[in-house]
């Protein structure tokens, strides 16, 4: 069994910022190379704690166009080369022989993790999940995931978590049902397991600012835990704010300092980009093409291209993120961009 490493593991507990990385294609949908890594060294550049690849955000049919493992071999290869050490997280899904092969891949190519969607296995029991989660921590250390049903995953109660958490090679977990109760039900397992070594990342692109500032307790004389990460879609635009507000928030918490009202109306604002970002009005629709769009116009994706030609950005979804882009000029980095991206795009 591979374990994961000293220093990616210090990393993953210590909190760093994830985007959950997107597929740049050209016009005909056909990968494109350069895009691809400009976009893995932008996250470098902005100062992102390691990048997950092959996970939602990637687009799960890259599995059906022989593209799994050239972007997972592409992304990597521009982790290695950067001087600064970062978490390289591979995304894996299907059923055991399928999540096992994306593990052993991901493996062999040097990643550090897989974070496993169970989204293929909505009718398994959990202790049918508990196996199939327990296989895969065999070949590569483990991040559990969360992910919510309108996104392509299931309901996980707080039984399944609990189990979980006393898997050996679990290493951290996603957090992203975007729902209180489910957080909740996340949390409490890790702590009522006694595990200290599984970091805790949100997922929650709907409440990531509180998500990274609340201190959970479960009774008087439990032991509290915070979330310290976030591995998130939403990260994967204006990424140097992200790892700036990170680092806000570490601070916060080092400090035991009190939450500023600013802070709280920023938390806000960053949901209010999130809504337009991921189409919220319209269950989602346009999550992917609607990250595709903010990239779009920063230079950093020609378009908004998506595997399936049905996956399109929704009536005024556009205009939502016009508007955002307005309201909260202070939230973009696209000045960041601006001044790197031919050396990017070379």
């Amino acid at each position: 069994m591979q374990t994961i490493s000293h220093e990616a593991g210090e990393l993953l507990r210590r909190g760093v910022v994830i985007p959950a990385c997107p597929l740049a294609l050209n016009a005909q949908r056909k990968f494109d190379e350069r895009r691809q890594r400009g976009l893995a060294r932008y996250y470098l550049a902005a100062g992102a704690g390691g990048i997950a690849v092959g996970v939602h955000s990637t687009q799960f049919a890259i599995r059906e166009r022989g593209l799994y493992r050239p972007v997972l071999e592409l992304v990597v290869e521009e982790m290695k080369r950067n001087p600064r050490r970062t978490v390289r997280i591979a995304g894996a899904c299907g059923n055991t022989d399928q999540a096992l092969s994306e593990a052993e891949i991901a493996r062999e190519l040097g990643y550090d993790a897989v974070l496993l969607s169970l989204g293929a296995m909505r009718t398994a029991s959990n202790e049918e999940l508990i196996q199939h989660c327990s296989s895969v921590a065999k070949a590569l250390p483990l991040v559990g995931f969360y992910l919510q049903p309108s996104a392509g995953g299931r309901l996980l109660p707080y039984s399944f978590w609990r189990r979980f958490a006393e898997i050996e090679n679990v290493v951290a977990i996603k957090i992203a049902p975007f729902n209180r109760y489910q957080t909740i039900d996340v949390v409490r397992a890790v702590v009522e397991s006694e595990r200290e070594d599984i970091a805790l990342y949100t997922g929650n692109d709907d409440n990531i600012v509180l998500d990274l500032v609340t201190p959970f307790r479960f009774g008087a004389m439990g032991r509290g835990v915070r979330i310290v990460g976030g591995l998130l879609g939403h990260w994967a635009v204006w990424t140097k704010r992200a790892v700036e507000l990170l680092e806000e928030c570490h601070g916060i918490v080092k400090q035991n300092a009190p939450i500023t009202p600013e802070l709280l109306q920023r938390s806000i604002q960053i949901t209010d980009s999130n809504a337009a970002f991921f189409d919220a009005a319209n269950g989602y629709a346009g999550c992917i093409p609607g990250i595709h769009e903010v990239l779009r116009r920063q230079g950093l994706l020609e378009g908004t291209w998506c595997l399936d030609r049905n996956e399109k950005m929704s009536p005024g979804q556009a205009q939502e993120i016009d508007r955002v882009y307005r309201a909260y000029p202070g939230l973009n980095d696209d000045a960041f961009v601006a001044e790197h991206l031919d050396q990017w795009l070379r």
